[in-house]
């Protein structure tokens, strides 16, 4: 379930059609100042990720709301199980990940102590849908 003032921070910058510095700072200060409390929460952030032009700071935030719920968040604290890690692989990965997801994804494998492989498997199917550089 989606809190109201969450789902009233999203209608407004739905409706701006772009995540600005000052919503980034609405978000952690009155929003979300307390973290994610369910996973319906954290998808929407992500949805918001995937469809809106953000601030730079956009993706800092995201990242350590979601590694905080994720990792520190439930119990086993510091350990992401199956469930955890498959949902959270599938929820990242719609379409093509963005940088946030997979930024998301590297930060929960080095701040948890115990991770599933569906993380680490959706880390590599990332790096291979990433678009590769070629040196001149």
């Amino acid at each position: 379930m989606i809190k109201s003032q969450l789902r009233d921070y999203m209608e407004r910058v739905i409706d701006a059609k772009e995540i600005c510095a000052e919503d980034v700072k609405d978000l952690q200060r009155n929003v979300l100042r307390d973290g994610l409390t369910s996973r319906s929460e954290a998808e929407a952030l992500l949805a918001l990720d995937r469809s809106l032009p953000a601030h730079a700071s956009w993706s800092d935030a995201v990242l350590a709301l979601m590694v905080d719920f994720l990792v520190w968040g439930s119990r086993p604290t510091g350990k992401v199980t199956a469930d955890d890690a498959s949902w959270l692989s599938a929820a990242l990965d719609v379409g093509t990940p963005t940088d946030t997801a997979l930024r998301i994804a590297y930060a929960v494998v080095e701040e948890a102590e115990q991770i599933d492989e569906a993380l680490l498997a959706f880390i590599l199917r990332g790096r291979q849908k990433a678009p590769q550089t070629r040196a001149a």
